[in-house]
């Protein structure tokens, strides 16, 4: 039962990923690209119906670690606070800036608020490339100092840097140099992802502009993605043993590849939503590489002292997680159900939504 509800979760992380990582990265492309108010309106059009039930995808993932894998759970949620709280609040800016934008119709006012949704986007594509940073990295369960376990075994906190920025410190910070570097692969990365989803959702001007940037944005990428394989190697240099052991895994390495690729022939695609499936592979399958590489592990542990939180050590009793099979099935069909309407409701251009207008 482990192994399946580890499924279930790497699979709503990785559909929350695709799905609010267009939020992001519109929002992304609305800072930086967006110059002209009809530009503006066909971003925020595009991702308009569909931003807050992505946001669903977060929480539900959130009860299922709760439910599945309770001392992962409370581990993280105390040894994150800091930047758990941040994201929270950047959640809030990028929802009541979305909302705010149209009540008053001011040259400032709107202004703000453009600013308050792309910061946000920004940030939190960054802050989540940043976290996946740590969970790769470890942390140091038990707050060991010289050797001795000072706290519970599964317990840590982390500040938001410390003075050396080195990720191998034995007091870790949030922020460092490679949680830094898998940062800005994040935001490369669903910057090209939201820029892809304008294309296929709108028919605006922005658009062919937009093939031009994803092209150069994609050199960015393969380079950062290069420098990020590298310096994780040297921060973790086992992590490539389950692929080694297991030739099966590297079907998810040769999707991810697949979809790096792609994205150099934007120009060229006929049809708008072909850039998006390509982002889509990127993402999902550089996500499935990462946990396929960590498993059975859920968070490192950078001691010797206390062991890493794997699937079986952070898991819920047995019973507990096969009586919660049962809701999680009638459960999956509601959320289906509801996705289906919901994208054939939306389903084709979204010029014409007039989103935020009041």
């Amino acid at each position: 039962m482990e192994i399946f509800w580890f499924v279930v979760l790497t699979f709503m992380l990785g559909i929350y990923v695709v799905l609010d990582g267009y939020d992001f990265g519109a929002g992304i492309v609305h800072l930086f690209f967006a110059k002209t108010e009809q530009e503006k309106k066909a971003v925020t059009n595009a991702i308009g119906p569909f931003w807050d039930a992505n946001e669903v995808w977060l929480i539900a993932s959130g009860g299922v670690l709760f439910f599945a894998f309770p001392t992962l759970y409370a581990s993280s949620f105390s040894g994150f606070y800091l930047p758990l709280m941040l994201v929270l609040w950047l959640l809030i800016f990028r929802a009541i800036s979305l909302e705010l934008r149209g009540q008053v119709h001011h040259r400032l006012w709107e202004a703000l608020w453009d600013k308050a949704f792309g910061l946000a986007s920004l940030l939190l594509a960054l802050f989540f490339g940043a976290a996946l940073g740590n969970v790769v990295r470890g942390v140091n369960l038990g707050m060991v100092e010289n050797g001795v376990s000072t706290q519970e075994p599964h317990y840590f906190f982390l500040a938001l840097w410390n003075p050396t920025f080195d990720p191998l410190a034995e007091h870790q910070g949030i922020i460092d140099w490679f949680t830094v570097i898998l940062g800005l692969v994040a935001v490369v990365t669903l910057t090209i992802h939201g820029a892809g989803w304008v294309i296929l959702k709108t028919s605006s001007t922005l658009n062919n502009r937009l093939k031009n940037i994803i092209f150069k944005l994609n050199f960015v990428l393969l380079v950062l993605v290069i420098l990020s394989a590298y310096v994780w190697h040297y921060v973790k240099p086992i992590s490539l043993n389950n692929l080694q052991n297991h030739y099966w895994l590297w079907i998810f390495p040769l999707i991810a590849t697949v979809g790096l690729l792609g994205q150099f022939w934007i120009r060229t695609f006929k049809k708008d939503g072909t850039g998006f499936m390509f982002s889509s592979l990127f993402i999902l399958g550089s996500f499935a590489t990462t946990v396929a590489s960590m498993f059975p592990t859920l968070l490192p542990s950078t001691n010797e002292v206390n062991p890493s939180l794997t699937i079986q050590n952070a898991a819920a009793h047995e019973y507990g997680l096969s009586v919660g099979l049962g809701w999680f099935i009638f459960a999956a069909i509601l959320v289906v159900a509801y996705f289906i309407i919901q994208f054939r409701v939306f389903k084709g251009k979204l010029d014409d939504v007039g989103y935020g207008e009041h």
